[in-house]
């Protein structure tokens, strides 16, 4: 008989130099809290950013540290080889930190639904704990812990089991008026230098790179920094081209380009907040529409800028159109994983007494 065993892991990464991530934390606990492994890992390679302020680690607490990835692999094949069920949250981006794969699994990001029926943006941590368990698991703008990470996760998974099926309520965290000065352009392609934005993007602003916590080589971010929130409105409302959201409701627009050098490509500028829905313009006042009917309006909107556009737009187009395709078979498949995880927790929920 399958084992009914459940066991939770939090891990913490570090950006390195060679622009991959390695792992410097791991913690895991059993269904009683227990802590069955908590190591620092030496990541083995120069690291780029500590992101202290995410991980709470420096350079300095991973002095003297031996413990390996292969360490930590002997480790988790033992606590899973019994046929476990490991928890988490975000759980693909621990098991590839660790270099693992496991069948059964439960990822708390999954299993809870937001209370508009929003399925394609998941819920972080902290506000899963809130909404589910009544409390944070840190304060804003405090760093990561392994241990209260793990727990809480199985403590969500643990309630989940004993019937929670609270509707997670969608949370707009306030920005601050300083934040609202800039716009956000990413997607940006690296070999288009950064001065060269003051061409793409309409305004009066400053470029400040923005620093890639997962770092994609052919793309980069940076911030638009205007002089007020009144002129960064301006800026993006100047830009002509359709207006979208991305999945936080954050308006954004895409914008194709062509510099002088010849070179074309495209970017998007994003708002740093949501709109407010009353005395906003008809284009921001669109519903968040679900995920097919989104798709169908952004396929119609491309295939009708192919037939405006040049053969350099047309190709660009064509790109957005594939880009499209990939995420609705990244949504099918993530509908599949949530399918899977209700199947394990009814299995769960019948065995519990055994």
């Amino acid at each position: 008989m399958r084992s009914t065993s459940l066991i939770a892991i939090d891990c913490e990464m570090v950006l390195c130099e060679d622009g991959t991530e390695a792992l410097v934390s791991v913690c895991v606990v059993d269904r009683n809290l227990k802590v069955k492994l908590n190591e620092l890992v030496n990541p083995n390679k120069a690291v780029a950013d500590y992101r202290s302020e995410i991980t709470g680690l420096t350079a300095k607490d991973l002095d003297g540290v031996t413990c390996s990835v292969a360490d930590i692999q002997k480790s988790m094949k033992k606590l899973l080889s019994h046929g476990a069920i490991l928890v988490g949250h975000s759980l693909n981006n621990d098991l590839q930190a660790m270099k693992l794969d496991h069948a059964r699994v439960i990822d708390t990001s999954f299993i809870f639904k937001y209370e508009n029926g929003t399925n394609f943006r998941r819920p972080s941590l902290n506000n899963l704990c809130k909404a589910v368990l009544g409390y944070e698991v840190r304060k804003k703008g405090a760093p990561h812990n392994c241990l209260d990470d793990a727990c809480a996760a199985m403590k969500l998974v643990l309630a989940k089991i004993d019937g929670c099926d609270n509707a997670i309520p969608l949370v707009h965290e306030d920005v601050p008026e300083i934040e609202r000065s800039k716009l956000l352009l990413h997607g940006i392609p690296t070999n288009v230098p950064s001065e060269e934005l003051h061409k793409i993007v309409p305004g009066d602003f400053s470029i400040e790179i923005k620093p890639n916590i997962k770092t994609r080589r052919e793309k980069y971010s940076a911030f638009a920094i205007f002089k007020n929130q009144q002129e960064a409105n301006l800026a993006f409302e100047n830009i002509n081209e359709n207006q979208d959201k991305d999945t936080s409701g954050r308006p954004q627009k895409c914008i194709s380009f062509q510099l002088d050098s010849g070179m074309t490509g495209s970017l998007y500028v994003r708002k740093m907040a949501r709109d407010d829905v009353i005395g906003q313009v008809s284009s921001m006042k669109r519903s968040f529409q679900d995920e097919e009917t989104t798709g169908e309006s952004k396929r119609l909107k491309s295939e009708q800028g192919v037939g405006e556009q040049t053969k350099g737009g047309s190709d660009l187009c064509d790109g957005h159109l594939e880009e499209i395709e990939r995420l609705k078979q990244e949504l099918k498949q993530r509908d599949q994983e949530i399918s899977n995880l209700n199947k394990i927790i009814v299995a769960l929920t019948r065995k519990q007494g055994l």
